[in-house]
């Protein structure tokens, strides 16, 4: 239980790597606030848990792109010991025939809903003397692939920005990482991608035992870390 009376955020708690982290998250003890846009989805991550981890969760509608809706939830939590920040989107496209929308949204998916996040989050972690974030970068970030540009593009933002915080905050227990996973095995990349490789991808279970401890008060020496989870690649 080394998250026992811990308040943590998790964007993107209820969509597909989602629903194998913040399981693991609540058996830890913690209580979690999942904000969400669909509401479909947030009723189903409440159905797959247990009677003690409905009672830790909180789904609350948000839209991470609107910066009073995100400053309004953060306040509305009170204490925030840690964030994960699993909210992203992934496009599959040459640059030279993108749409320049489609550039953009890559962008604010991945990155304008970080910055915003983590914002609002730091405000409360540095008054408290005390904070976890942890956000979710991609192995293209740093080896980044054709059609792969604007995905590696906003996650190499993610992770300049998360090491920007880690730096901001030595001297203080409030600590910023990042994890780097390749595919991860969700239903929707089975579906794009096929399955004949999905035994090699990563879990969001295993996924999620990287991400539960660098949120924990354990990570405390770990700042700026860009942590590869690859899975069998």
């Amino acid at each position: 239980m080394i998250l026992q009376q811990q308040k943590v955020l998790i964007t993107g708690g209820s969509g597909a790597l989602g629903r194998g982290v913040t399981p693991l998250i609540l058996a830890s003890g913690a209580t979690v606030t999942v904000p969400y846009i669909v509401e479909a989805e947030a009723d189903l991550l409440f159905k797959q848990l247990d009677p003690q981890g409905q009672e830790r969760l909180t789904c609350v509608p948000c839209d991470l792109l609107d910066e009073t809706s995100v400053a309004q939830m953060i306040q509305d939590m009170g204490r925030v010991d840690a964030v994960i920040h699993l909210v992203g989107g992934f496009a599959w496209c040459r640059i030279d025939e993108m749409a320049y929308a489609d550039w953009q949204k890559q962008f604010d998916l991945n990155l304008h809903t970080a910055f915003l996040v983590c914002k609002y989050a730091l405000k409360v972690m540095r008054q408290q003397g005390y904070g976890r974030i942890v956000t979710v970068g991609t192995r293209a970030a740093t080896q980044p692939g054709g059609h792969l540009g604007a995905y590696a593009a906003a996650k190499a933002g993610v992770l300049a920005l998360t090491g920007a915080i880690a730096d901001e905050n030595k001297g203080l227990d409030v600590t910023a990482n990042s994890v780097l996973p390749a595919v991860i095995d969700t239903p929707q990349n089975r579906k794009d991608m096929g399955d004949q490789d999905a035994h090699r991808w990563v879990k969001p279970e295993s996924l999620g035992q990287v991400i539960l401890f660098l949120a924990s008060p354990a990570a405390r020496d770990l700042r700026g870390a860009q942590i590869p989870v690859y899975g069998n690649f």
